[in-house]
């Protein structure tokens, strides 16, 4: 049977290294939208979603919000940030 609650109680604090580049994210995506346009000028959406899903882990982890349930505290962790990063810098490799 899967735990749906984590067993300890994780330390609430703010976590710096995901605040900044939470906010790097969201600076270079306001300021330098092209950033995540494909080649021929079109909207990556792939690469968007991936900038995304990594500015919302890291904004949720930097604040030092710590899920209760495993599954959003995954979601929502520094591993998830950093694999959504990885598929986005593979993703613009591509092109």
């Amino acid at each position: 049977m899967i735990p749906r609650l984590a067993d300890a109680e994780p330390a609430s604090r703010i976590h710096w290294l995901s605040l900044l580049v939470a906010v790097a994210i969201m600076l270079t995506c306001t300021f330098y939208p092209l950033v995540m346009a494909a080649p021929d000028g079109a909207v990556d959406h792939v690469l968007a979603m991936a900038l995304f899903t990594a500015m919302s882990a890291a904004f949720v982890r930097g604040v030092g919000f710590v899920p209760q349930m495993l599954v959003w505290r995954w979601l929502f962790s520094g591993w998830t940030c950093f694999v959504a990063l990885a598929i986005a810098g593979w993703v613009k490799f591509l092109h």
